[in-house]
């Protein structure tokens, strides 16, 4: 996957200047409820919004404790901030950006959070590495929430299914209403709402 050096993994809203770290993002619900985390809001920041998260969280309520949890294309970390509050074993948050990969692990430093692992690369390459395989141990909940309009959940979710998923995995999906991305026939799809243009799934991998 090619990117530019300096695109982040999520969208942002117009007029909003690359580097500037004068976003926040909030931690709804548990052990970090209502920290304000500060990010990068930059072009390709697309922090995914609180009713959205609200809803999947609510979602994923019977499955996070203890949970190892990649959020694969981490931008905010919102995601996993997430789900290290509500009671995630560990995080990985990944993100191909070096500044926003820089605030996550301040962010990660702020809340003295040393179960979460911030890894500065390419996700799809992340995903493709044989050190990650012998090195992560299988992910019991997956966030996919990358740039639209790249074809990248579809790559993402081919790769997982070779490496990486605990029986009976949870994969969260954000994508474009108009996407026609294929997910694997071994995905099992338990729910699925619309938000504007932005479609949200959560499916179940099944080995």
């Amino acid at each position: 996957m090619k990117q530019a050096k300096k695109q982040l993994n999520r969208k942002a809203p117009a007029g909003m200047t690359q580097g500037k770290s004068t976003g926040k993002i909030r931690i709804i619900a548990g052990k970090y409820r209502g920290r304000k985390l500060p990010v990068l809001m930059a072009d390709g920041l697309r922090p995914t919004t609180d009713r959205v998260k609200e809803t999947v969280f609510n979602w994923l309520m019977p499955y996070i404790n203890q949970a190892n949890c990649l959020d694969c294309f981490a931008g905010s970390g919102g995601l996993g901030f997430e789900a290290l509050s509500r009671g995630a074993a560990q995080v990985t948050l990944v993100e191909l950006n070096k500044a926003a990969a820089k605030q996550l692990q301040a962010n990660k430093e702020l809340l003295k959070a040393d179960n979460v692992m911030v890894i500065n690369r390419d996700a799809l390459a992340f995903l493709k590495s044989e050190q990650t395989a012998s090195s992560h141990k299988p992910f019991d909940l997956v966030f996919l929430d990358p740039p639209f309009r790249k074809q990248l959940v579809e790559q993402a979710a081919a790769l997982l299914n070779q490496y990486g998923l605990a029986e009976q995995a949870l994969i969260y999906v954000e994508m474009e209403v108009e996407s026609k991305q294929l997910m694997p026939t071994n995905w099992q799809l338990l729910k699925e709402k619309t938000a504007g243009q932005v479609v949200y799934q959560l499916y179940q991998y099944q080995a």
